[in-house]
């Protein structure tokens, strides 16, 4: 009887020990490549806590038939090559069915043409605009697998310039990165204010990562602007925007999205920014907006809600969950095909947190369909894994950026449809 007792015991105590062991088995790893250091550190690191904060929510609301998803977090460091490495290891030895990343299209672009176009794996960028990603699947190279929750610069260029006329820019300098981002903004930037009447004194590319941008900002100057258009990041613009300041520049200015960054301001001086304004890719409040707003900053440790890409990053957290719970396994075909079904129009509406995401987990098991209505507002995809949405209008005040409109998608794609005629 003892040695029953025993046995019983010791089986007992072997099934309690299995059973995190067992749920580990089944849990979903999804690649994560971030700009965790370099020029776009700030962005990356607020985008990763994003993600984690909208998987801590999906697990705690049950996740995959129990199962939960687990992130693989890996740095790009800003760099392309770097981010083509990690993610070809997340997808050839982790074997992971989505990576959510990047967040410049300087890094998202090398990794979808070189890793997950090819192998088939999904790829979702919170905050790559570039219009040469909507090309790629315009021209059959995306293999329908990438998505982003950002609008794309061929419409924040021409929104830039309606408001950079608005006030009062009408002779402006740029200096912009030279990357893919900085040169497509650039020039649909530069086709739209001109044709709406604006001069553009000179146009100015910079490399990355440089110790002083002093002789670029002298080259800007000439022509006499009255205001310096500046594509950038936070680390990199700063450094720029002081050899501007320090040069005798026009303190009068107009910053892409990413840039209401405050430790821009703070390194900048904010007393040197009371005339600068810019343009981001912009939400539609939604009950999901007020969770994420709530409860962001305690979740992050400090990072604000209104840092570059926190919003849109929780927004790629959540869809790809729900994505993978309508697969219902850790499938890059089948995950493919849901993301657009959990966002498409029809299903009940769920927003962010744990119990919305209860709730659309009872939903997708009873096979009926969602509709995930975003941090940003409602999100749906097109052919070509882009959204459409309206642009934030804001400006610098006192060291803090206030939102003092909104474009409209529609009033923006108008504005551009006329300007090509």
């Amino acid at each position: 009887m003892k040695r029953l007792v025993l046995a019983s015991t010791m089986l007992a105590g072997f099934a309690v020990g299995a059973a995190p062991a067992a749920a580990q088995e089944c849990d979903i790893t999804v690649g994560v490549v971030m700009e965790l250091t370099g020029p776009a550190g700030e962005y990356g690191k607020a985008g990763a806590k994003s993600v984690e904060m909208a998987f801590r929510d999906f697990n705690d609301a049950g996740g995959v038939d129990g199962c939960k998803l687990v992130m693989d977090t890996r740095d790009s460091q800003s760099q392309g090559n770097v981010a083509v490495d990690q993610a070809t290891q997340l997808v050839n030895i982790k074997k992971v069915p989505v990576i959510i990343g990047g967040i410049i299209s300087s890094v998202s672009i090398p990794i979808l043409t070189s890793v997950t176009a090819p192998a088939g794996v999904v790829q979702v960028s919170p905050a790559s605009s570039s219009p040469t990603l909507t090309a790629l699947g315009r021209d059959g190279k995306t293999n329908g697998v990438f998505f982003r929750t950002i609008t794309s610069d061929a419409l924040q260029g021409t929104a830039a310039a309606k408001y950079a006329l608005d006030q009062g820019m009408k002779k402006i300098a740029i200096i912009h990165v030279n990357n893919d981002f900085g040169n497509n903004l650039m020039q649909e930037f530069t086709a739209a204010y001109t044709k709406l009447g604006g001069t553009i004194t000179s146009t100015t590319p910079y490399n990355e990562k440089q110790a002083s941008y002093s002789s670029e900002a002298s080259v800007a100057m000439e022509g006499e602007p009255d205001a310096l258009y500046l594509v950038s990041t936070p680390v990199d613009g700063a450094t720029i925007a002081r050899a501007w300041i320090s040069g005798g520049g026009v303190q009068k200015f107009l910053f892409n999205d990413g840039m209401n960054s405050k430790d821009f301001i703070a390194s900048v001086g904010p007393q040197y920014l009371n005339e600068a304004y810019g343009t981001s890719s912009g939400t539609t409040p939604t009950t999901s907006t007020e969770y994420f707003n709530a409860n962001y900053a305690e979740f992050s440790g400090g990072i604000e809600p209104s840092a570059p890409a926190a919003d849109r990053s929780y927004d790629a957290g959540a869809i790809v969950a729900l994505a993978i719970a309508k697969a219902g396994k850790a499938d890059k075909d089948a995950i493919k095909t849901a993301i657009s079904e959990v966002t498409a129009p029809g299903g009940t509406p769920i927003y962010a947190g744990k119990a919305e995401f209860e709730k659309a987990l009872a939903l997708l098991k009873d096979g009926k369909p969602i509709k995930y209505e975003g941090v940003i507002g409602p999100v749906s995809f097109d052919q070509y894994g882009d959204i459409t949405g309206p642009f934030r209008l804001w400006k610098i005040t006192d060291g803090e950026v206030t939102t003092v409109g909104q474009m409209e998608s529609d009033a923006v794609a108008e504005i551009k449809a006329t300007l090509s005629k």
